[in-house]
């Protein structure tokens, strides 16, 4: 007991929705009978199945962390992008956005562990690239979902302590405030609402297939989302986790083309391929968007899959050299101008020690089921022109 007392562990479970809150939730077309759902249904993984799985799948030989230290870069944000737009990755799903004068931080985690603990769960491969505090002046902190990998309780208070506001999915704001962010700090976004910045730069909530929860019986008890960020002159995707889904040719058609896009590629398995990319379905997703280059996150800075560490990393890619998309893969921390840089070398490689995984036997055994027969007449192909003037 003492354990879980002293880790502040009831806190971090965050609350639910109650009053005005849930009334909005409930008026949502997303909300249905106290819980929202994916437009194209997910087929939940079964939990003896994935227990079983966990269990069996250790002590293989899998590395399933880098074999030493990653290479870490210490970004310097003191000058605006010369070219408007400006993408700094601090690992997982963590990235801040510089895109015509706007300021935007997803998913911050700057905790050890993704984990309602500070003693047990996921802990990460690598120290944070810099302090919190010396990120700058923020526009906002974008969340995508409650899951402990994207919103931790710690880091939230402590941007909160900043004065920072908050865009997130309906619902999560509830968690916040029981953190002690305040409501005026808060905006919270069904699918296809937006806000605007005093820059112009507008943040439109867009859908994504995944789920929600932070206890044992509350899921989907809040939204999941991705962001899409436009600007006057930039266009970013943002996926959050997400499965495959026909909404993404919707998003772009109605928000893109985006100038980056950046989609989850790690912790994937059969057993989730409804609700998780994976590298394959990235290059997918990727595709339907119609993007101009891509930037794969959610890996390198937690063990939250079966698979080796280094591994949806190396699968994605083969697959975007094979399909001639230009893929940014930044070492942690590094800030780069995708207007002016050209796309990085495979850094994790130097680490050395690990097989490269085969990509003639890549580990996304099926498709998603609503989108398979659909899914499957995809075929690798070129990235959509670039934007006009």
């Amino acid at each position: 007991m003492r354990l879980w007392a002293s880790t502040e562990w009831g806190a971090s479970l965050g609350a639910m929705a109650e009053g005005e809150r849930r009334r909005r939730m409930e008026r949502s077309p997303r909300y249905h009978k106290g819980r929202f759902r994916n437009v194209e249904p997910a087929a939940k993984a079964h939990i003896v199945r994935v227990i079983r799985t966990f269990l069996t799948a250790h002590g293989k030989g899998t590395i399933k962390r880098p074999p030493a230290p990653l290479p870490l870069s210490t970004p310097s944000l003191e000058t605006a992008p010369s070219s408007g737009l400006r993408v700094t990755w601090f690992g997982h799903s963590t990235l801040l956005f510089e895109v015509d004068g706007a300021r935007l931080l997803t998913d911050p985690i700057w905790s050890d562990r993704a984990s309602p603990s500070t003693l047990i769960g996921p802990l990460r491969f690598h120290p944070p690239a810099m302090r919190l505090e010396e990120l700058g002046k923020l526009d906002a902190v974008l969340i995508s979902h409650d899951h402990y990998d994207h919103l931790d309780m710690e880091t939230v208070r402590r941007l909160g302590a900043l004065g920072l506001p908050f865009v997130v999915p309906l619902g999560v704001g509830a968690h916040l405030e029981r953190w002690g962010i305040a409501k005026d700090k808060i905006t919270e976004l069904d699918w296809w609402e937006e806000v605007t910045f005093p820059s112009g730069v507008r943040v439109v909530a867009t859908p994504s297939r995944h789920f929600s929860g932070r206890r044992l019986k509350d899921r989907d008890a809040t939204l999941w989302t991705s962001w899409s960020v436009i600007g006057p002159s930039h266009r970013l995707f943002f996926s959050g986790d997400t499965g495959l889904t026909r909404e993404l040719e919707e998003i772009g058609e109605r928000l893109g083309p985006f100038d980056l896009a950046m989609f989850e590629i790690g912790a994937f398995n059969e057993a989730w391929a409804d609700i998780h990319l994976g590298p394959e379905g990235a290059v997918r997703a990727f595709q339907l968007l119609g993007a101009k280059a891509l930037l794969p996150i959610h890996w390198a800075t937690f063990d939250l899959g079966l698979h080796a560490w280094n591994e949806p990393v190396e699968v994605i890619h083969d697959l975007a050299e094979q399909a001639k998309i230009p893929l940014y893969t930044p070492p942690i921390g590094y800030s780069f101008e995708p207007d002016l840089e050209a796309p990085h070398d495979a850094w994790w490689r130097e680490l050395g020690r690990e097989p490269r995984p085969a990509l003639e036997a890549p580990r996304v055994a099926r498709r998603p089921r609503a989108i398979s027969s659909w899914g499957a007449r995809l075929r690798l192909r070129r990235p959509a022109p670039a934007r006009g003037a």
